[in-house]
């Protein structure tokens, strides 16, 4: 499939970035936190995993990313370093059958800032690193340099504002990376903030309403264009669309600023 950069002339290219949102698969504490919100309590979810049903999923997108030609689109994924998204971003973008990538698969880097919210609840601590490392050793760690979880407490939870604020590092960490086509799995308020943030200031279209930031379900994707129109004075500038729309938007954003 022919790159962004063969499609659009310079500029163009390096002003732009597609970011798809994805998810994690159903989690077990999900299931029991449905049940009784009291149960996301217990040190028996401590960095939840996927459940059969999450697996399920997973293997859905798997072959519908496959299916569009996303798959071979993809120059990265960015994954939460909790098991749930971890095994997410595996099954849906590594190489599929074996535990390892090859040079037909995305690199997958696990990153701090798209965790869950933090705090209180034990289904959002995540593993030692080495524990992690170990599981998964085709993901790369690098981002994430100490052994022992010292982000989660256990008696104060994140707040919003502390969120949102952690939203706004992530992406402009994004922002600046080299690839122009990005996955980012993590966890359903993570990606609402994602969205709040990145929608906040688009005026381009005037029917873009909180309602596009809804909760994610388990295992949903969806793919927003993101254009730096600071060279002509506006803010960044981004787009909710479906993947398969997300090449015409270019093309439309592109002719409408000529």
């Amino acid at each position: 499939m022919e790159s962004i950069e063969g499609q659009f002339p310079y500029p163009w290219h390096q002003h732009c970035k597609i970011l798809h949102l994805v998810r994690h698969g159903q989690a077990l504490h999900n299931v029991e936190g449905d049940k009784n919100p009291e149960a996301l309590l217990s040190p028996n979810l401590f960095d939840a995993q996927l459940t059969p049903l999450g697996l399920k999923q997973v293997a859905k997108l798997r072959n519908e990313v496959h299916a569009s030609g996303l798959f071979n689109r993809i120059e990265l994924v960015v994954t939460s370093p909790l098991s749930r998204a971890m095994e997410t971003a595996s099954g849906c973008f590594g190489r599929e059958g074996e535990n390892a990538v090859s040079s037909s698969t995305p690199k997958i880097m696990a990153v701090e800032l798209c965790r869950d919210r933090l705090g209180v609840r034990p289904s959002d601590m995540r593993r030692k690193m080495s524990d992690c490392c170990s599981r998964f050793p085709w993901i790369d760690f690098s981002m994430v340099d100490v052994e022992d979880d010292n982000l989660w407490n256990p008696e104060l939870r994140e707040s919003e504002e502390e969120l949102a604020e952690r939203v706004t590092k992530l992406l402009n960490w994004v922002w600046k990376r080299p690839e122009k086509e990005i996955v980012i799995v993590s966890h359903g308020l993570v990606l609402q903030h994602i969205l709040i943030n990145l929608l906040a200031n688009s005026d381009f279209n005037p029917t873009l309403t909180p309602a596009l930031c809804k909760r994610f379900d388990n295992c949903e994707l969806r793919s927003v264009v993101i254009l730096d129109t600071s060279k002509i004075g506006r803010e960044r500038w981004a787009w909710l669309c479906s993947d398969d729309k997300a090449k015409d938007v270019l093309k439309q954003v592109w002719s409408s600023f000529n």
